[in-house]
């Protein structure tokens, strides 16, 4: 949104800018969408705010594009007149039913708040860039089309026809060279793309904030973590607590850590060795349990909860723990149920990292899956030394959703997968 001051003299106010011109002597011309007339009051708004006028000339209709002119008399616009007015082909203002899909622009942007969640969208990213600028991170910009998308068994990448490459389904390859490369701190907002995931949480298309810090521990990436999360959550809601489907976390207190083993063992029963054993033995099993038993369990804590030390077959790009190499330095974070991000102590042993992208292969060759080549490059990088580090991808669309306490990411992005 542009400030009054940065608004040519010859153009109208927009309805978002009046909070800073509000009792101005004289008359003032405001433009916008008409969205409601009861007799001779009106509202016009934008994407962004609202505002009645109380009209003394002119007639309009929902839905018109309008300039009026009025004035102030205790903070209310009267005497209006309208000066300009544009009656569109098919004007769409109804409300409808907030269960169906809104009918047009109008109805997502400005009746049902979409533009607002996009101004908060804009805060954060903001914020998040703020937040590592002044910790002596760089922002950096890797590429979004590659010739190796990554081997999860879990992620299916977007090809790009007429190439022998792929969308990125995250810029960790890239972002590890940096580190090679001497850039011992950087993070980015890079927008990804993953075949098949589309929900409430979830958007072929959305963006992932990604950073890593070389000579660095798993304690500090959390460290940092929490640091984040508490920070943007708090300045878009404006409180210190979340509400997640009806359970408030609280976003004061330290938030809790707790190891796999230990969550299954306190919240399903099942001991940490047998946990362990299944991730190599019963897949499925482990992750029915994960989200049947465990993540129900954590969304009832009532504060943040950072996952750490999952087994090991679960962590393809993260180093093994000191303590236990059953289990890799990796860890997510849970605010209720959202599960938030994905972070890592990053392996950094090219022959280790090369034997896991080939049972990677392996396994996705046999669950009939397309199999990616291996980044020949990244494992160049390796083999040319990266630091000890770590790192952490994190869903922005989330954290905005959580801010805002949004029910769904549609409701924090501008054109979701299905409005386009």
């Amino acid at each position: 949104m542009l400030g009054p001051a940065e608004r040519s003299s010859a153009s109208p106010f927009a309805p978002s800018d009046l909070r800073a011109i509000a009792g101005a002597p004289g008359p003032v011309r405001i433009a916008g969408r008409v969205i409601d007339v009861q007799g001779s009051d009106i509202i016009i708004a934008d994407a962004f705010a609202r505002v009645g006028v109380s009209l003394l000339q002119g007639d309009v209709a929902p839905g018109d594009l309008v300039v009026v002119e009025a004035s102030f008399v205790q903070d209310k616009l009267v005497a209006g007149r309208v000066i300009e007015r544009f009656t569109p082909a098919k004007p769409k203002v109804s409300r409808g039913a907030s269960s169906e899909a809104p009918s047009g622009e109008t109805e997502r942007f400005v009746l049902r708040d979409v533009g607002r969640a996009l101004a908060a969208r804009a805060r954060a990213f903001a914020l998040v860039r703020s937040f590592f600028d002044r910790r002596g991170f760089v922002e950096v910009d890797t590429p979004s089309m590659v010739p190796c998308p990554g081997l999860d068994l879990h992620l299916d990448a977007y090809g790009v026809a007429d190439s022998p490459h792929w969308l990125i389904t995250s810029p960790e390859y890239q972002m590890k060279r940096l580190l090679v490369g001497g850039i011992p701190r950087c993070y980015q907002l890079a927008r990804c793309y993953r075949r098949g995931e589309v929900g409430g949480r979830h958007n072929p298309e959305f963006v992932m904030l990604e950073w890593y810090r070389a000579f660095a521990s798993v304690d500090d990436i959390i460290a940092d973590t929490e640091d984040l999360v508490r920070h943007v959550i708090t300045e878009l809601s404006g409180k210190s607590e979340v509400l997640v489907e009806g359970v408030r976390i609280d976003l004061s207190a330290p938030f809790e850590r707790l190891t796999v083993g230990d969550a299954f063992a306190r919240y399903a029963n099942v001991s940490a060795d047998e946990a362990i054993a299944w991730a190599t033995d019963d897949e499925d099993r482990f992750f029915r349990v994960l989200v049947e038993d465990v993540e129900p369990a954590l969304a009832r804590l009532g504060r943040p909860v950072f996952l750490t030390d999952y087994p090991a077959p679960f962590a393809s790009l993260a180093r093994l723990s000191p303590s236990d190499p059953r289990v890799a330095e990796r860890f997510e974070l849970y605010v209720g149920s959202l599960e938030v991000c994905n972070g890592f102590g990053e392996l950094t042993d090219p022959v280790e990292q090369r034997q896991r992208f080939l049972r990677d292969q392996e396994h996705r060759r046999s669950q009939g899956k397309p199999v990616y080549p291996i980044d020949e490059r990244f494992l160049a990088a390796l083999e040319e030394g990266m630091p000890p580090s770590t790192g952490n991808a994190l869903g922005l669309d989330r954290l905005v959703a959580l801010g805002l306490s949004a029910k769904s990411i549609a409701d924090v992005t501008s054109f979701p997968f299905g409005w386009l």
